[in-house]
């Protein structure tokens, strides 16, 4: 039988897991699903040889629930977000720490037991995703809170072609889930996070044009000092 670790020996691993000589520039990056938060969080991530940081790993584990019971539940709601995990392990990237993410398996809602990323911040972590400016938890680790405003009749599009395109669902069945989960999730949760953003973009512009609003309000606020 193992024995439990003592907290020394803790330290001293800890101690050796490697972190940043300072602490990265955070960017928040929200919109609600299909308003092109994610391709925006990828280009800023590559430009500023940064980390982008999605929050879909840290959906709760649904392992206790029947299989059938799993799939009908809503997904586009923040209750189903582990938060006190989520916003403990973005403070240590932004510390410059590194965390051992968990690992979601979306095809059972369950995490993958026994298996975790090693993660390590770059100079700049970008967390993106749809609840990325709706916890207050999170709100203050950012230096940069950015929101991504698409009409719903765009964001529609784009999440229809996705899913049929990249996850091979129909037609009936998308449209199901937005009128009756997506939208009213978005419009109870995510557009009013708008209100958090430091910096509101349109969805609808061309993504340079997205990517130079945000580069200039960074020069603007000084937090271009760790880009490459």
């Amino acid at each position: 039988m193992s024995r439990p670790v003592s907290a020394r020996v803790a330290r001293e691993v800890t101690a050796q897991i490697p972190r940043l000589p300072f602490p990265p520039t955070v960017l928040g990056i929200a919109g609600c699903s299909g308003s092109g938060k994610t391709t925006l969080a990828n280009e800023m991530a590559r430009m500023l040889r940064g980390l982008r940081f999605h929050l879909d790993d840290y959906y709760l584990d649904l392992g206790h629930m029947p299989l059938a019971e799993r799939v009908q539940q809503n997904f586009d709601d923040p209750s189903m977000i582990e938060i006190p995990l989520l916003a403990e392990h973005i403070a240590a990237l932004a510390r410059g720490d590194t965390i051992d993410r968990p690992v979601y398996d979306f095809a059972t809602y369950t995490r993958v037991l026994g298996r975790t990323q090693r993660v390590t911040s770059g100079p700049f972590l970008i967390i993106e995703g749809i609840f990325a400016l709706h916890f207050a938890e999170l709100l203050p680790l950012y230096q940069l809170r950015i929101y991504v405003d698409t009409p719903d009749a765009l964001c529609f599009e784009r999440r229809l072609k996705r899913d049929m395109d990249e996850r091979g669902r129909s037609e009936e069945s998308v449209r199901y889930q937005w009128e009756y989960r997506v939208r009213p999730s978005s419009m109870t949760f995510v557009r009013p996070s708008s209100a958090n953003a430091d910096l509101v973009v349109e969805g609808s512009d061309a993504l340079d044009w997205k990517v130079e609003r945000v580069m200039s309000e960074m020069r603007k606020r000084g937090l271009l000092t760790g880009a490459g």
